[in-house]
């Protein structure tokens, strides 16, 4: 008995913990059925990633959600529905961004208003619009630029190792010349002797 106590609570705890995460899963999100207001569209080249249900913000602040898709058979671009609650109201030259939550979160719509003083009515289209890079293609580039990066350092690498050998041949002490051997001075002459003059013979004294 004690035993199956034990287990009971603990399926009871599991399904607590369960139930907080789909709560809190739930609110972070902003999942929930559309809330009423007026509907716009908006025409994107592609919407990867983006889900009906997905929120519809101005300046992080959830303002509506997306509430449907379809294709344009005219210039095969997609129409994005969404709901905008009633007390919101939508600039005409408002941008439409599909934006994402980090690397691997969800997509969602960003409307960036304008200046124009007309609103759009129900059923108005947004115009200026922007389709955000898939997943897929971020990670061609990080992975693209990583490659190129490494390139150049290999490159980099090569012109050092031939530099140096070409620094050190400039660099090395140039061996000097054999000198010739000077030319054996060449032997003086004999010096002269001097002549020495022949004693003059000594006067003889005249006898008287």
């Amino acid at each position: 008995m004690q035993r199956n106590a034990v287990e009971t609570m603990m399926g009871a705890v599991v399904l607590l913990v369960a139930i907080g995460f789909l709560f809190f899963f739930y609110r972070t999100t902003d999942i929930g059925p559309a809330s009423g207001g007026y509907e716009l569209r908006a025409n994107f080249s592609k919407i990867d990633g983006l889900t009906t249900g997905a929120p519809v913000r101005i300046s992080g602040v959830k303002v509506g959600q997306v509430t449907g898709f379809e294709l344009d058979r005219d210039n095969y671009q997609a129409v994005v529905r969404m709901a905008i609650d009633d007390g919101v109201k939508v600039p005409a030259d408002t941008a439409a961004v599909i934006n994402s939550d980090g690397l691997l979160g969800g997509k969602f719509m960003t409307l960036e208003p304008g200046s124009d003083e007309e609103m759009l009515a129900s059923g108005g289209r947004v115009e200026y619009t922007q389709s955000t890079p898939s997943i897929e293609q971020l990670l061609g580039q990080v992975i693209f630029s990583l490659t190129k990066e490494k390139g150049g350092d290999k490159e980099d690498a090569k012109e050092e190792e031939t530099a140096a050998p070409a620094a050190a041949e400039s660099s090395a002490p140039e061996t000097p010349a054999a000198e010739t051997p000077a030319a054996a001075p060449e032997t003086p002459a004999a010096t002269e002797q001097p002549a020495t003059a022949a004693p003059e013979a000594e006067a003889q004294p005249a006898t008287p």
